[in-house]
């Protein structure tokens, strides 16, 4: 009784870290590069929240399985080779079945690669843990990444062209703020993002990390 609690208790942190009180945008800045880039439409948020999320629990659960068996020394070389394989797979799948979506991120897809989060996560927990808290980990981490872009993005979107998924919500004599669909626009939400949910979260400033892409 007492291992099944603190199974369930792990779980409960685990998914709690990942999705509020260790946030990896807005406790620990990481993926800044994707988080300003691809924030400005909901439909890029989408493809690039689930993707990552994609990307990042397949390999944890490739990394987990395999963690007895990797060198030390190899560890990132071996890291970044699963992450572009799976990077390829999302790559091809939004080529295929969503063209447009695909043309427009151009290169932020494959900016994935080299994101913080998923070198983090991977290096931190997933080599250190079985699979199913690994596959959990990266769950709560991609998913509080993707909800992340998502609130950027209908702000941004809804502010800066008046429409959400590209469906006019505006009334005719609606004007739109185009800065905020700019790189200008980008920090501007985001700071005021990360002062809302950091006073949320109650983190401390004395924490506050460094910018990573």
């Amino acid at each position: 009784m007492k291992l099944k609690r603190l199974y369930y208790t792990k779980t409960y942190r685990i998914l709690l870290n990942g999705l509020w009180r260790d946030h990896p945008v807005s406790c620990k800045l990481l993926g800044m590069c994707l988080t300003l880039g691809v924030s400005n439409k909901v439909s890029n948020a989408l493809a690039i929240g689930l993707g990552f999320t994609f990307v990042l629990v397949v390999t944890a659960a490739i990394i987990s399985m395999l963690r007895n068996y990797i060198p030390r020394n190899a560890r990132v070389i071996i890291y970044m080779v699963i992450i572009s394989s799976f990077v390829i797979v999302v790559d091809r799948f939004l080529m295929a079945f969503y063209p447009s979506v695909s043309e427009t991120l151009g290169p932020y897809i494959g900016l994935i690669i080299t994101s913080c989060i998923l070198v983090g996560r991977l290096e931190e927990f997933s080599i250190k843990n079985p699979v199913y808290f690994s596959m959990l980990d990266a769950f709560a981490s991609g998913i509080g990444f993707a909800y992340t872009l998502i609130i950027l993005a209908v702000i941004r979107e809804f502010l800066g062209f008046g429409t959400i998924l590209d469906i006019k919500v505006t009334p005719e004599n609606w004007t739109n703020c185009l800065v905020i669909g700019m790189a200008p626009g980008a920090f501007f939400v985001l700071s005021i993002y990360l002062w809302i949910v950091r006073t949320l979260a109650k983190v401390d400033p004395g924490k506050i990390g460094v910018l990573h892409g």
